[in-house]
């Protein structure tokens, strides 16, 4: 666990330091899975995939790797990516991600995460009942993020598997080009 704290502190400060960078936003990336690979499976933390295992001290009981028993709410997105197309820099646009349960219990969404500052997701709070509706707002704010911007916001809810991504893309373009 103490491995994952240090990892989820590099991935926030590579974050805070290059926001619109899309080689950290891969690194990011790459390294929130390796976080989640540690949560989820315990035991193991691999820096270089090739190198050998290096055990981990859990304190706490790891997520279990294996789909848990009982009636689960699962996601079901009408989709899971939107392109803004081209947008002018400083362009704040959001977008909605519309969902079902289409599970066997209420869905709870426990978070909700960007890969930046300038993406902010919004979701609902309350239980999502079986058959019930719920939209993620995503909102992405251009200013000083020129170029091609590919976001991903990570939820966290009660399904399995226990995370669903989200992305956005937009070609930021200073005024004038």
């Amino acid at each position: 666990m103490k491995i994952a704290k240090i990892f989820l502190g590099v991935i926030v400060a590579a974050v805070l330091v290059s926001c619109g960078n899309k080689e950290m936003e891969s690194r990011i990336t790459k390294l929130e899975g390796r976080v989640a690979a540690l949560e989820g499976k315990g035991g193991v933390a691999r820096a270089n995939p090739t190198a050998q295992p290096v055990p981990v001290n859990n304190t706490q009981p790891a997520a279990p790797a294996e789909k848990p028993e009982g009636p689960l709410p699962s996601f079901q997105f009408e989709e899971k990516l939107h392109d803004f197309g081209t947008i002018k820099d400083g362009d704040v646009v959001e977008h909605v991600f519309s969902f079902v349960n289409e599970g066997e219990a209420p869905l709870i969404i426990s978070d909700a995460k960007a890969t930046c500052g300038c993406t902010v997701p919004e979701w609902p709070r309350q239980p999502i009942p079986v058959g019930g509706t719920g939209e993620i707002k995503v909102r992405f704010n251009s200013k000083n993020k020129p170029g091609v911007q590919n976001k991903t916001v990570t939820l966290t809810a009660n399904t399995w598997p226990t995370t669903q991504r989200l992305q956005i893309k937009a070609n930021v373009v200073k005024e004038g080009e």
